[in-house]
């Protein structure tokens, strides 16, 4: 996954993810899990044939532009189903018991990934895989909610019809990708399934925490998932170069432990993280080493430093209002 390279000063670089790794060395507290290959089959659930072609078709080449985000190298294919893999193998092994729960360290993301199109540097949709893959083990009800400062617009538009997949996003908005407002329900079947809570530049941990407790939760609770996904970007910090947010350690920290309450109520504990975005190497390290403590338990998480909560007064409202005929909030 770190042979992936999209191009010089291209933000989704290599160093993303070596930085991790070099952090993370000596962490014998935890239990390093060896990343497989997505199969084609299993990235089909959720992608075409075509597209899934194409990304096949740039293996060995030295570069192809994709859209004007979106570029590979000669690797970046099988860093892809790396990517997508890594996920799917969390998920087996907390299925099996092997862990308590899981965060794919892992690029390309995926959250942008339509089932027919890459972009937004994301070549297959990580998260969908690993929800198709969830609900082809038999669970039924999964969860997934995702924290990255843009709009997954590939994930909602995946499972907006499906009422057994429940997408929550909380997001910078308007911005890339120009999805993710609030009357953005879901369709079909599925409408009240779509969550998304669009939020204004310059949000912070407050204002995060208190959209996690009046609506993020109370949703998932009734919803009441038998497995928990986390679309986990780290884009939303203060220090990053693409956000306008303003989100601490001690930000991310509330939303993992609050999500980590919910797996323990309704999913015995099942969840399981992938990395999304976040281009600031130190805010990338802070925020996996948050998420990582939060789910091993460990008490002493830093305080909420930054925001207002009273800012997301507008926000929560029109959240209500478009969500008052399917959920009590």
């Amino acid at each position: 996954m770190c042979a992936h390279d999209p191009g010089r000063g291209h933000p989704e670089r290599p160093e993303r993810l070596g930085v991790l790794l070099d952090h993370l060395e000596g962490a014998h507290e935890l239990v390093r899990l060896g990343p497989r290959l997505a199969t084609e089959d299993e990235i089909a659930r959720v992608h075409t044939a075509d597209l899934i072609e194409l990304a096949a078709a740039t293996a060995g080449r030295p570069r192809v532009v994709l859209d004007a985000d979106t570029a590979t190298s000669a690797a970046s294919y099988e860093a892809a189903r790396l990517a997508a893999g890594a996920l799917l193998t969390c998920c087996e092994a907390v299925l099996a018991g092997e862990v308590d729960n899981g965060f794919a360290l892992v690029r390309p993301p995926g959250h942008h990934a339509e089932r027919d199109r890459a972009m937004g540097f994301c070549l297959f949709n990580n998260v969908a895989v690993a929800t198709a893959f969830l609900r082809a083990q038999g669970l039924r009800r999964i969860a997934i909610v995702d924290w990255d400062l843009h709009h997954g617009n590939g994930t909602q538009h995946a499972f907006e019809a499906d009422p057994d997949v429940l997408y929550v996003s909380t997001h910078q908005y308007p911005f890339y990708p120009g999805t993710g407002a609030a009357t953005e329900v879901g369709v079909g079947a599925g409408a009240g399934r779509t969550l998304n809570l669009p939020c204004p530049a310059g949000f912070g941990d407050a204002e995060y925490e208190r959209l996690f407790a009046e609506a993020v939760v109370p949703v998932l609770r009734q919803f009441a998932p038998e497995f928990v996904l986390v679309s986990a970007g780290f884009d939303t910090d203060a220090r990053d170069p693409l956000g306008d947010m303003e989100l601490t350690p001690g930000g991310f920290a509330a939303m993992a432990r609050a999500l980590l309450d919910v797996a323990r109520a309704t999913a015995g504990g099942r969840i399981a993280a992938v990395l999304e975005g976040g281009y600031d190497l130190g805010a990338i390290v802070d925020g996996v080493d948050t998420v990582l403590a939060a789910f091993r338990g460990i008490p002493h998480a830093p305080r909420v430093a930054t925001g207002s909560a009273a800012r997301a007064d507008p926000v929560l409202a029109r959240v209500r209002a478009a969500h008052a005929p399917y959920w009590r909030l």
